[in-house]
């Protein structure tokens, strides 16, 4: 990618910075959309653009002569209207997808989420010929359907286009999974739900950006992922409560040993709900139907799609990257 001008949006965020910091390596000429200033990215030599993804002109000035397009800007999270959701993750992929086609960008390489097929039930080793969920319990999960639906069905000659599906993304730099974990654990907060034996899909941060820049050469090369979707994950699954309780060990925290049955977790966050829509509360609620099915069941799924599609290989073990998050945590 050495010499080419890419541009990602939310490119301030997680996924986004890493992947910023990788494409720099690769030799790329990077801009960065987001709705903040990065000092730190500007430091890197980066162009960064301020802006919002659900302005059109905007975007049109932005991917101006860009040989790729990562979209990675999203309204994260699960809580929250259902219009702005739509708003942000559809209306604002739809704005990109034809801003990319009126500028003649020929790559879009999309940030998607396995939650765009989960439908409440386990998951064992699922490819993606899964279909879509049909009953998504947040606004994020079914307003990434339509998504990436969108940037699936926009994939042409002129336009290539791949979504990348990483699942509960983690290592240093996190400011959401692992800080929240954390928090909860040492508050005494977190208890196991369900039986605690599900196992589940996570993508170390480093992965997850190797897995994008595969991508973006696949587009650029013979195209042969163009059109397609991605699971991207560790080598192999975790078991949920005990992958959590070695994090809490390492950091000294008191691990998870309560259990709450899976029936009672999800009554509880169905009223929280009810509760939080009906007082209009900003805050998530501790509980929601979705975190207790996340919790509750297996979610871990096929990657040879990946691997041999593009190429796609752990570049950091679970265990490498435990030692490198534990580290990060005790010095930030």
């Amino acid at each position: 990618m050495k010499g080419q001008k890419v541009t990602v949006t939310g490119g301030g965020g997680f996924i986004g910075k890493a992947l910023v910091r990788a494409l720099l390596k690769e030799g790329a000429d990077v801009a960065v959309l987001g709705r903040n200033e990065y000092p730190e990215l500007q430091k890197l030599g980066v162009t960064c653009l301020q802006g919002d993804i659900q302005d059109q002109d905007f975007l049109m000035q932005a991917f101006a002569g860009s040989s790729t397009v990562f979209h990675v800007a999203a309204k994260a999270g699960i809580w929250g209207s259902k219009e702005e959701y739509f708003a942000i993750n559809t209306q604002g992929t739809n704005n990109v997808l034809r801003a990319c086609q009126n500028n003649g960008v020929p790559n879009l390489v999309y940030t998607s989420t396995p939650s765009v097929v989960f439908d409440q039930q386990d998951i064992n080793g699922g490819d993606e010929s899964l279909p879509y969920s049909r009953n998504p319990l947040c606004h994020y999960a079914a307003s990434k359907i339509a998504a990436e639906r969108a940037v699936l069905a926009a994939n042409s000659k002129k336009l290539r286009t791949l979504a990348i599906r990483p699942h509960l993304v983690w290592g240093p730099g996190d400011q959401n999974l692992i800080p929240r974990l954390v928090e909860r654990g040492r508050s005494g907060a977190l208890k196991i739900v369900g039986s605690g034996q599900n196992k589940v899909d996570i993508a170390y941060i480093d992965n997850v950006v190797h897995a994008h820049i595969l991508a973006a050469k696949n587009l650029s090369g013979d195209a042969s992922g163009a059109g397609l979707a991605f699971f991207i994950g560790q080598k192999e699954p975790v078991a949920l409560w005990e992958w959590i309780n070695e994090l809490f060990t390492r950091l000294e925290i008191a691990p998870v040993k309560k259990k709450v049955p899976f029936f009672v977790a999800y009554t509880a966050g169905s009223l929280l709900e009810f509760l939080g829509k009906l007082s209009k509360k900003k805050e998530e609620p501790k509980m929601t139907r979705f975190i207790a099915n996340q919790l509750a069941h297996s979610h871990w799924f096929s990657h040879r799609k990946a691997e041999k599609i593009l190429g796609y290989n752990e570049l950091v073990s679970t265990e490498e990257g435990m030692v490198r998050l534990i580290s990060w945590l005790q010095n930030c």
